[in-house]
């Protein structure tokens, strides 16, 4: 009975919280290795079909972390899908495309303060050198990667990570129900951070940026109780800070509309790994912070699984 205790709940009987984030990510391991073998016919054809690579790395992340929350939710949580925050209704609708465009005025101050400063070169606007079509098909390509990162990530961390956290940490007398959020805030967005490990020039302030953006993101989740103010903030955050303004996304490169060049001190543009890793992310942070805490004004006032 003990031995029981210590892998199941005895009052919902299913899995503690450590066992569901653990089956979770072995799950998640197996789905990302099917959906990679799965489409690895295009990563061999890709090149010659005219699909980038980071289109089909996208595809890959979509297809395995999407089918491992569906799958550990249903089976090893006992919850529905829907129940992550997912509803799908027209209050969704308008939080999703307020994220998108409240991350165009945070990302509009960051690339404002490093050209007053003098941190950054405009170079010109890629219609300058490429026509109107290609700039099109080339910008729409990047917002759908970054709609499949956004809903990935944030399905992930600000969904099955965040929510299991507060869950068990509340119940399992760890304190009130706010320590216990504040555990599962920081455990999740130390994940998240921790998952951008082999990005491109990584580093402490990377680390500290990410978890920084964590917060950020979760605390537009906590004030809507639905993932779809974070996703929102999520796809725009990167489709501006790549595509539009032309920084690099966590230290990867991305099509960019605006062609310009930061040659700044690294500790305040973050250097070859982008706004998150320097102390310009601070000021654009507390906008959207700000911004969000009047969007929602009357949070809905329901638990994180009050959809069973």
């Amino acid at each position: 009975m003990k031995i029981q205790r210590l892998f199941l709940n005895p009052d919902e009987h299913r899995p503690r919280v450590g066992w569901r984030l653990l089956a979770q990510f072995f799950i998640m391991a197996a789905a990302l290795v099917a959906f990679g073998v799965a489409l690895s016919p295009l990563f061999v054809w890709g090149e010659r079909w005219g699909v980038s690579l980071l289109f089909i790395s996208s595809l890959v992340g979509l297809g395995g972390i999407t089918t491992s929350v569906v799958l550990a939710r249903h089976f090893v949580d006992r919850r529905s899908f829907a129940s992550l925050g997912l509803h799908a209704n027209w209050e969704a609708v308008r939080d999703l495309l307020f994220g998108f465009a409240l991350t165009a005025a945070m990302m509009g101050l960051i690339y404002l303060i490093e050209w007053t400063a003098g941190w950054l070169t405009f170079e010109g606007f890629a219609w300058e050198f490429q026509s109107p079509a290609g700039v099109v098909r080339e910008a729409l390509i990047m917002l759908v990667i970054f709609v499949f990162v956004g809903w990935q990530e944030e399905l992930v961390a600000r969904g099955y990570w965040l929510q299991n956290l507060e869950e068990g940490l509340t119940r399992s007398g760890t304190g009130s129900s706010g320590r216990g959020l504040a555990w599962a805030v920081l455990i999740s967005s130390l994940l998240f951070s921790l998952a951008h490990y082999g990005n491109p020039a990584f580093s402490w302030a990377a680390l500290l940026g990410l978890l920084g953006s964590g917060y950020f993101l979760a605390y537009a989740y906590i004030r809507r109780r639905n993932l779809w103010l974070p996703i929102g903030l999520h796809i725009g955050w990167n489709f501006f800070e790549g595509t539009v303004f032309g920084f690099q996304v966590s230290g990867t490169e991305s099509y960019r509309l605006i062609l310009q060049s930061v040659r700044g001190p690294t500790l305040w543009t973050g250097g070859a790994f982008g706004p998150e890793a320097g102390l310009v992310l601070i000021p654009a942070l507390l906008l959207g912070t700000l911004v969000i805490r009047w969007y929602t004004r009357n949070p809905p006032k329901i638990g994180v699984c009050a959809t069973l």
